[in-house]
């Protein structure tokens, strides 16, 4: 762990943690699966295959699998086919998770800086976020197509603390995966874990001990909680 700093700023995952945005998409996954003449999955094996971003998502929703992958002749329809199916759907039936507008608020109150940091392109999180009403309570949205590398990779991650203007070390990254503590861990932030989302079908509550992971809680009003103790502890946001 590097030497404790003053914490000013969380970096919140987007699907899993500020939302459960699994059933938009695993409505336009299922709609791109008809057009291929594939019937629907479940949404709840939809939401395993989310984490690491559209493309994947595609590439998993189309084969039913952890690793599948199709080549460039069926994936570029495939990906413009789900695109065009979640543009249409996004937001319809997505879910801002109990406690988060207050968590947001309370957190922003108190000074701390926030950003967004999802691997989901831009053109699907900017109008989610303003959809669900969670925009303007965010300082920065950092997408997965701003970066040449999405989470696992840190850049992302990095590339928010730059837009935050805080170094990693006063940076907690807010998530509910394993590919969030991968690259929160590899960019210096420390994390704090959330139990409403996704992990690709496995229980986040299995990190626990996990090198890098301070805390595991309910939700991100349980995260502001143990932000406002960090930071108490710490000296406080400025």
């Amino acid at each position: 762990m590097p030497e404790q700093r003053r914490l000013h700023a969380a970096l919140i995952d987007l699907d899993g943690t500020l939302m459960d945005t699994a059933p938009d998409l695993a409505e336009a996954a299922n709609r791109m699966r008809a057009d291929f003449g594939l019937p629907a999955l479940p949404a709840s094996r939809v939401a395993q295959y989310v984490g690491k971003g559209a493309d994947v998502l595609v590439h998993r929703s189309l084969t039913d699998r952890m690793d599948g992958e199709v080549g460039p002749e069926r994936f570029v329809p495939a990906r413009a086919s789900f695109a065009r199916h979640y543009h249409a759907v996004n937001g319809e039936a997505s879910v801002v998770f109990d406690g988060v507008p207050q968590a947001l608020t309370r957190l922003r109150e108190r000074g701390w800086h926030l950003a967004c940091v999802t691997n989901k392109p831009r053109e699907f999180t900017l109008p989610l976020l303003q959809r669900a009403g969670l925009a303007s309570l965010l300082d920065a949205v950092v997408c997965g197509d701003e970066v040449q590398h999405r989470k696992p990779h840190p850049e992302i991650v990095l590339q928010a603390c730059r837009r935050l203007g805080v170094a990693p070390s006063e940076a907690v990254m807010i998530g509910d995966s394993f590919n969030d503590v991968l690259a929160a861990r590899a960019a210096g932030v420390r994390v704090v874990l959330v139990e409403s989302g996704y992990n690709e079908g496995e229980s986040v509550s299995s990190l626990a001990g996990e090198p890098g992971v301070d805390a595991i809680v309910p939700g991100l009003i349980d995260a502001a909680r143990w932000l406002d103790q960090q930071a108490s502890s710490s000296g406080g946001p400025r």
